[in-house]
């Protein structure tokens, strides 16, 4: 698909290659930053209502994280292929087939009568937020013109992906306590269905038909595959010890099978999943590891604010819902607030401010208490928290596509989409392990009581994520182009791409 701007601000979609009609602008938008919102929100929805999961299929605690582990690993271990996907059968087409098999695969999970079922279907439903998640952003960086009006399209998109999160929280309470935990699946089926036949009529297909439709099966294996060990290795910790055979056997495994991705994507692929040329874009690279980070420490914060509000403060699940309310509207604001302020301050201070603040919230977190309250020990790390999150994700993402050309749009968005939940599944296993870790400890060695053993655990994994937000800041700060550096669409119009942004723009593939 081209694109062209016909006057500043305001963007006009050329015909494709396989079709005439021009977009339907707002209802695209509508529809990605809606698909956006279902899947991300798939992350979290199930943490409020983990204790009646476990209850009601009998899970164990260290079984239980793979309701949430099963989503986040297919999902991030499938991205690569849902973006190239979307570049070479069809954006429309791809995003539609990822709406219904979502829709499918929620109705299993809510009809599942045992743990098997449960994760198999969750992993399912991790397909299908794989291929949705890049095919939205890359319909979305491909529909609307660089500058101005595809950083407002990209930062309300980001803002539907941050919201999800922290109201999946609010949904899940609201729904369980209701309807019961199955219906935090049962939801999904009418919203996908129904975006998919919209879909279908409202949004360009978007093929590249100069390519051959090649997938690289044996990348994405290897990285799913390889993704999976070392998530397990790492959250069998609490059970057989870091140091233990086991445990250092499938880290060992898990490292040596995404060390083969890197090999086949770089010697033996024909059509490699990831080429690896792409990280030669400083800008590209850090933005991805930013929001690896972020991604990493924002899944971890709903899972454990979540358990520390039921299993500490002894809230219900509506009411632990009902306490994210001010950070969904946080996050929100804070993404509105970046999506219009990255052309005016620019993409780095923006996020630098962000992971400063959400590195401040994570610490005040770490300072909960086994006797604490919602007002006086949770409400100001919210708040701070959540401006953080929405502060870093919108610049981090436009950072991360800006300059891509339309070919490999679907390639960049899952890259961008593969570091966040890659980041949110190994972030919640090596949080959850240490956590339980700590916990354990204080409980064996007596003396505590298991609120206090719990609070605990939770308190080291918020210091973590502080740390892990801090360095975040860091490689925004070192990693990315100064505030004078503009996307090479924006800057070309005008005067011609500088040497600066010759060197940071996404080398393109060659004819």
């Amino acid at each position: 698909m081209v694109v062209v701007q016909s006057t500043p601000g305001e963007p006009r979609a050329l015909s494709p290659t396989d079709q005439t009609s021009h977009p339907h602008l707002r209802a695209t938008l509508l529809l990605g930053c809606l698909a956006q919102f279902m899947v991300i929100l798939d992350v979290s929805v199930v943490n409020v209502a983990l204790p009646a999961i476990r209850n009601g299929l009998h899970f164990s605690e260290v079984d239980l994280q793979w309701v949430v582990n099963a989503y986040t690993v297919t999902f991030a271990g499938f991205l690569l292929l849902g973006g190239r996907a979307a570049d070479l059968l069809g954006r429309r087409r791809v995003f539609v087939s990822g709406l219904v098999l979502f829709a499918v695969a929620s109705l299993a999970g809510g009809l599942a009568d045992s743990q098997t079922l449960l994760i198999a279907a969750r992993a399912a439903q991790g397909l299908g937020g794989a291929v949705i998640a890049p095919a939205s952003l890359s319909i979305l960086t491909t529909t609307f013109a660089e500058g101005p009006a595809r950083n407002r399209a990209v930062g309300i998109w980001g803002a539907m992906g941050g919201a999800g999160g922290a109201a999946g929280v609010l949904l899940g309470g609201v729904l369980t306590t209701a309807l019961g935990w199955r219906w935090i699946l049962f939801i999904n089926v009418p919203i996908g269905l129904a975006a998919a036949v919209v879909a279908q009529r409202m949004i360009l297909e978007g093929r590249d038909r100069s390519r051959a439709p090649a997938f690289d099966l044996a990348g994405a294996l290897t990285a799913t595959v390889g993704l999976s060990v070392l998530v397990l290795g790492i959250v069998r910790t609490d059970a057989t010890g870091w140091g233990s055979a086991p445990t250092l056997a499938l880290i060992a495994a898990g490292v040596a099978i995404l060390a083969a991705f890197i090999v086949i994507e770089g010697r033996f692929a024909t059509a490699p999943l990831m080429p690896l040329r792409i990280y030669a874009s400083r800008r590209l690279s850090a933005s991805n590891l930013v929001v690896l980070i972020v991604g990493g420490t924002s899944f971890g914060m709903w899972f454990f604010v979540s358990l520390y509000l039921q299993q500490v403060l002894g809230y219900s699940p509506i009411r632990a819902g009902l306490a994210f309310l001010p950070m969904t509207l946080c996050i929100v604001a804070g993404s509105t607030f970046a999506s219009r302020g990255v052309g005016r301050f620019g993409a780095k201070p923006l996020l630098v401010a962000g992971l400063v603040l959400l590195t401040l919230g994570l610490l005040w977190f770490s300072r909960i208490s086994a006797h604490g309250s919602y007002l006086g020990d949770m409400l100001g790390a919210s708040l701070l928290t959540a401006m953080g999150i929405g502060l870093s994700f919108v610049p981090a993402t436009i950072s991360a596509v800006a300059g891509v050309a339309p070919r490999e749009a679907g390639l960049a968005s899952g890259l961008v989409n593969t570091s966040r939940l890659f980041g949110g599944a190994l972030g919640l296993a090596i949080l959850a392990a240490l956590a339980t870790s700590r916990t354990d400890s204080e409980l064996h060695a007596g003396g505590v009581t298991a609120h206090a053993a719990l609070t605990s655990g939770f308190q080291l994994a918020f210091l973590i994520s502080a740390g892990l937000a801090f360095i975040g800041g860091l490689v925004a700060m070192f990693g990315l182009p100064g505030p004078g550096w503009t996307p090479p669409g924006q800057a070309a119009t005008a005067t011609g791409p500088t040497q600066r942004e010759a060197r940071d723009a996404v080398p393109a593939e060659a004819a």
